[in-house]
């Protein structure tokens, strides 16, 4: 590995740690202000005045915001992500039990988005200005434009209840590896449709940008066939903004996880933090959306990584910005 990457390795790392503090931060901060009485969403009719002040002590709310603060760093240090203040289980076998679900979700999605996404783009930058293109055009802006959760509902209608297709609601029974795909299919095609026209309208403008390129017009001046310019040299350059994109996505994804998880009745990262919140539950929603937080850091820190390999004229400086070689 290059010095220079390993100085911007470095100063990503310590970024990563800030993005991850701050976000606890002000997870901490928005959890002390905001409205409800965790001790009376959680006892319920039990929530009597000597409870509830013994319940928020034992839940440490009755520390100040940089005492609870220390005090789930520290824990974290210790690999500790707290104790459900419900049922007593710890929050970090929670999140282990939840997060699969999750992060087959999201990556289905980005899969499927990438693998519709990308040809169609392709073809539209290939056929620009024709029939076919203003179609294509027309689909990816409405893909785009629709809500994950409206495409859910519908979809649950049509595919589940009308057409009786596929499974309703929830996920398999352990080890039923086809059930589980049949019911990841409606919550993957939801979550990923609108990532499918972004990333189809956002091919075809990086293509037909780098088509105009001095180094295309050499290529096909020397003879190249068109097929592998398209594949060999353009696509290369035209993939290296999608790519951005991408991991700036699967935030965007993890967060329309949450719905789509509520919408379909699945386990996973979505419905713990839901019902968390509900409950004002505040361990097990520290713990859940630290684990997010870092997810979404560590997958853009290996998206800029990889901007190096995918193009070699592609370098990291120590100010931790992109230069060309």
């Amino acid at each position: 590995m290059r010095p220079e990457t390993l100085r911007y390795l470095g100063s990503r790392l310590v970024t990563t740690a800030l993005i991850v503090f701050g976000a606890m931060l002000l997870l901490f901060t928005l959890s002390s202000i905001v409205p409800g009485d965790p001790a009376t969403a959680l006892l319920g009719s039990q929530a009597t005045p000597e409870l509830s002040r013994q319940f928020i002590r034992e839940m440490g709310l009755d520390q100040p915001l940089p005492i609870r603060l220390w005090r789930f760093f520290s824990n974290l240090l210790q690999g500790n992500l707290g104790t459900d203040v419900v049922t007593g289980r710890s929050v970090a076998s929670m999140v282990a039990a939840s997060i699969p679900y999750t992060i087959a979700l999201t990556f289905s999605a980005i899969g499927l988005a990438v693998v519709l996404g990308i040809p169609m783009g392709i073809f539209a930058a290939t056929h620009r200005g024709t029939l076919l293109d203003n179609i294509l055009a027309f689909v990816s802006v409405s893909f785009f434009a629709i809500p994950g959760f409206v495409v859910a509902i519908f979809l649950l209608l049509i595919f589940a209840i009308w057409l009786d297709w596929l499974p309703v609601l929830g996920s398999s029974r352990a080890g039923d590896l086809g059930d589980e795909f049949k019911r990841m299919i409606l919550p993957t095609v939801a979550l990923a449709l609108s990532w499918i026209g972004f990333i189809a309208r956002l091919v075809r403008t990086s293509m037909l940008e780098v088509m105009g390129e001095n180094y295309i017009r050499t290529s096909r001046a020397y003879g190249l066939s068109e097929r592998l310019i398209t594949y060999k040299y353009a696509l290369k350059n035209a993939c290296i903004p999608t790519i951005t994109i991408l991991g700036l996505g699967i935030g965007r994804l993890l967060g329309g996880a949450v719905l789509i998880e509520i919408v379909f009745a699945r386990p996973g990262l979505g419905r713990l933090i839901y019902g968390a919140i509900s409950d004002r539950n505040y361990p097990v929603v520290q713990g859940a959306v630290l684990v997010i937080v870092v997810i979404f850091v560590l997958v853009n820190l290996v998206v800029d990584l990889s901007y190096s390999i995918i193009d070699p004229r592609i370098s990291h400086n120590s100010s931790g910005r992109g230069a060309g070689g």
